[in-house]
């Protein structure tokens, strides 16, 4: 198969979807590899890595879509490059479909095959290829936190662990999952006073038992949402449906019983975010203030660490892509129903059901297009 790997073009996207060790793995089994020039330098990975890898390099984004059949990415593409899908092209990417119209639509319109990493799913419901961005998302949403409490930044001047006679920070983190057990974990390690709610007790009784004593855990709804929000200083929205909206756990009104100076942070923001008064931000503008209650909703948060993020997406991302490459991407998603779950939109059809309600569109089942 013809891959190609282009440079990402979103605002302040410095990861790359493939390293030259993943080129390197695809090139001995006989594939051919397309990489943009320059696409890797963000990640540290600079274009004779992927020479010596085996890999081509290309120019321009206009050449890696025109050559290849598969284009494996980080993001998923923005509108100056709908032009470049061809029809049957197999796109290999973060989709998040579910909140984007446009994108999905453009995706329909031009009839390509999109694979969506995150919604890849296991027997046991865990997202393989969702999860190694989730743990650096969740571990970075601590660290933006802590940074932005800081009085220069607009924060309410605490310092996340304390010191001895003065009480830590206090923590609450909305979603018990991978990016809120992360998020946990890094500010326990700090210090902090930290809560996490989430709507299942069984992950509650799992994470009363495995985070150390300075993490309580509580059951999420609305009552004890609108409790909490108004004593604590760093708020994380760490909540996920697979391929579908984000809930809006955190309300606007909520915002006037919060401390000014409140710092709120939506990993979610990629399915439309858990905060009613979240907008996307770039790592350009992060943050905005609303209500004296400062948002941080970077859509694209593992972007800033690029080199961790990269190295840690393609050992996830590589094994499919593999399978894609080896049997076509119908005999890889019959053979591999995780896969086949990345299935969103197929030659103009919506074939994930979460996508087809964001938007009250057909929805066709998977086995149609297979």
């Amino acid at each position: 198969m013809i891959i190609g790997v282009p440079k990402e073009i979103k605002n302040n996207e410095n990861r790359i979807a493939l390293t030259p060790a993943g080129a390197a793995e695809l090139v001995k089994r006989g594939h051919e590899v397309y990489v943009q020039t320059s696409g890797g330098n963000g990640s540290g990975f600079p274009d004779e890595d992927y020479i010596a890898a085996g890999a081509k390099m290309l120019p321009t984004i206009e050449d890696v879509y025109g050559i290849t059949e598969m284009i494996i990415k980080v993001k998923e593409p923005i509108k100056s490059e709908y032009k470049l899908i061809k029809k049957g092209q197999i796109l290999y990417t973060y989709f998040h479909f579910a909140s984007g119209e446009e994108l999905t639509m453009a995706m329909i319109e031009n009839k390509s095959i999109c694979l969506a990493y995150e919604t890849v799913e296991n027997d046991d419901r865990s997202l393989p290829l969702l999860i190694p961005m989730s743990e650096v998302a969740g571990r970075m949403s601590v660290q933006e936190g802590a940074k932005y409490l800081e009085k220069t930044y607009g924060g309410y001047g605490v310092l996340l662990g304390g010191v001895p006679g003065v009480l830590p920070a206090k923590v609450l983190i909305l979603g018990g999952g991978i990016v809120g057990t992360e998020a946990a974990k890094m500010a326990a390690g700090l210090g902090a006073d930290v809560t996490i709610m989430d709507i299942s007790l069984k992950r509650l009784r799992y994470l009363d038992d495995i985070m150390p004593a300075n993490v309580k855990t509580m059951m999420s709804n609305d009552y004890n949402i609108r409790d909490m929000v108004k004593t604590h200083d760093l708020i994380i929205g760490a909540v996920l449906i697979p391929g579908a909206v984000a809930p809006h756990l955190v309300t606007h009104d909520m915002l006037k019983t919060m401390r000014p100076g409140t710092v709120m942070v939506d990993v979610a923001v990629d399915q439309g975010g858990c905060f009613e008064t979240t907008v996307a931000t770039t790592h350009a503008e992060p943050t905005f203030v609303v209500d004296e209650v400062l948002h941080y909703c970077v859509a694209n948060m593992p972007g800033a660490v690029p080199r961790t993020s990269t190295i840690a997406l393609t050992n996830a991302t590589l094994p499919y892509a593999i399978q894609i490459a080896e049997k076509g991407w119908k005999q890889a998603c019959i053979d591999n129903i995780p896969l086949q779950k990345g299935l969103n939109v197929v030659d103009g059809k919506v074939v994930y059901k979460g996508v087809a309600n964001a938007f009250n569109l057909p929805y066709e089942k998977v086995k149609t297009v297979l």
